[in-house]
């Protein structure tokens, strides 16, 4: 990416309209930038949950060297198979849940899509949460709240004032999206970067660090927790974003190279993933906390009250993605609310969750269950699309007829093959999740002593049934549909 393409080529004007309803991107509407694409994931991610999730490897007891081998290349998987689920939007011009369609049915979509609405609502609500703590830090900082109260009151508050400020810009959509990352992330960056070489310069960080000292974790205890991280916030962080991908691409044009726009993505997500998780791990081996408040203000004293007015921007870079994909996915469920009133929407039901978890004391406790709950339904999910869109339609996606209404011949109701593969890995996922409370500590997970696959079994199972089942039903689907595909030639036909 060029210094001059990173402040170049803004959505075209047509944008609006074409979000005005749910419905394909057309060419003219796209952008020529791919720079959007790096600045909208990179802002998504520079968010104090990176750096408490980072932190959270040397609360469970692992060493900094294992914490940080588990952020790396857990990262480097987990991006490099987001990257496929942006290119989808690109060629498509479609939404993730409206492209779910063709996998789970026209009505059997509802599923999926009212999950990911749900999903984007807690995200938007954890990661105003995480806010809060910092905001209290500060304010405890400079004398204006106690900084051991609870504060209910002014948390409560200042969310209000914050969620207010994340849905205007949801509201007005993918234009504002994208001009308040490539304007902010930059400077956000310059901090970030002042803000580690302190950190790893002059607080005289344990880089040796082995673990909780007289506890080292060894063997299977140590296996557990390494994979416990990375379906927190190594491979799994990758899998939790498959769902959003496709709602900003969708805005990218053909004409752009894909490696060009799968870079930018992947590196967009990659880059400040790992940075911050890196900075929470090495905070964390002072005081083994994975409390936002305290990694930053009891590390940096007097420099926190800077850092945290402008590391702020970060959940609020994420929570208008949350928002935005809140609406589309909402509106793939054929509720005709407009756009814009569903940002207020998601906005009430963000806050009501926000007032909920401020009552919550046990943060890594609440955090850990919640994101290795996400895994469980993302990676069937994702694996059953990888095989329909890379197997089964091959490149050659009819997009007009995931739009066709209820009823539609060219389109399953409910796609069972979809629906019998998705059961199944959520199911694979159960048996190999070793989660916080006991729900979500599965058989298999238990008796291999705490060791976490479940991203692995829940991806892998439902591609597997999905690629035996699929191109079955997909058969079925064409059958069909032969009174109308007679009127099109062979090569369009979608299984061609």
């Amino acid at each position: 990416m060029s210094a001059s393409s990173a402040a170049s080529s803004p959505p075209p004007a047509g944008v609006p309209e074409v979000e005005a309803a749910l419905q394909p991107v057309p060419e003219s509407a796209r952008t020529n930038s791919v720079s959007g694409q790096f600045w909208i994931w990179c802002g998504a991610n520079i968010a104090p949950i990176n750096w408490v999730l980072g932190a959270l490897g040397i609360q469970l007891g692992l060493g900094l060297s294992d914490t940080l081998i588990v952020l790396i290349v857990g990262n480097l998987i987990g991006m490099a198979f987001f990257g496929i689920f942006v290119l989808m939007g690109q060629r498509t011009g479609v939404t993730g849940m409206v492209l779910g369609r063709a996998a789970f049915g026209r009505r059997g979509n509802y599923l999926p899509a009212g999950i990911q609405a749900l999903l984007a609502v807690g995200w938007c609500s954890v990661n105003t949460w995480i806010i809060l703590d910092l905001v209290m830090a500060l304010l405890g900082k400079i004398g204006v709240v106690d900084p051991h109260g609870a504060n209910h009151a002014w948390k409560i508050t200042v969310a209000a004032v914050i969620m207010a400020v994340q849905v205007c810009i949801s509201w007005i959509g993918y234009r504002a999206i994208s001009a308040f990352e490539r304007w902010t992330v930059p400077p956000t960056i310059a901090v970030l970067v002042a803000m580690s070489l302190v950190a790893w310069i002059f607080l005289h960080i344990d880089w040796s660090y082995a673990g909780t000292p007289g506890h080292v974790l060894t063997g299977e205890a140590r296996l557990a927790a390494m994979t416990s991280v990375m379906t927190a916030i190594g491979i799994g962080w990758g899998i939790t974003w498959f769902t959003y991908a496709a709602d900003y691409s969708r805005f990218v044009s053909t004409s752009m190279p894909r490696r060009r726009l799968y870079l930018a993505s992947t590196l967009g997500q990659f880059i400040p993933v790992v940075w911050l998780g890196v900075l929470g791990a090495t905070l964390a081996t002072k005081n083994g906390s994975v409390d936002p408040g305290s990694l930053i203000v009891d590390n940096f004293g007097a420099l926190a009250i800077p850092v945290l007015l402008l590391v702020l921007h970060g959940p609020i870079a994420t929570n208008i993605l949350n928002i935005y994909t809140f609406t589309v996915a909402t509106q793939a469920l054929d509720i005709r609310v407009p756009r814009r009133t569903l940002s207020s929407v998601v906005g009430v039901l963000s806050m009501a969750a926000v007032i909920f978890f401020v009552y919550q004391s046990d943060f890594a406790s609440v955090l850990d269950t919640w994101l290795v709950g996400l895994v469980g339904w993302v990676s069937a999910w994702g694996g059953i699309m990888l095989v329909h869109y890379c197997r089964i339609e091959r490149g050659s996606t009819q997009v007009e007829r995931l739009f066709d209404p209820v009823g539609t011949r060219r389109l399953p109701d409910v796609n069972w093959a979809g629906f019998t593969a998705f059961f199944a890995g959520v199911l694979a996922t159960w048996l190999f999740m070793y989660g916080v409370i006991p729900i979500f500590q599965g058989p298999i997970a238990v008796a291999l002593g705490g060791v976490d696959l479940s991203w692995l079994a829940g991806g892998f199972t439902s591609a597997a049934v999905y690629a035996v089942l699929g191109p079955r039903a997909a058969r079925t689907a064409v059958q069909a549909d032969l009174p109308c595909a007679r009127e099109r030639t062979d090569d369009e036909l979608p299984l061609a």
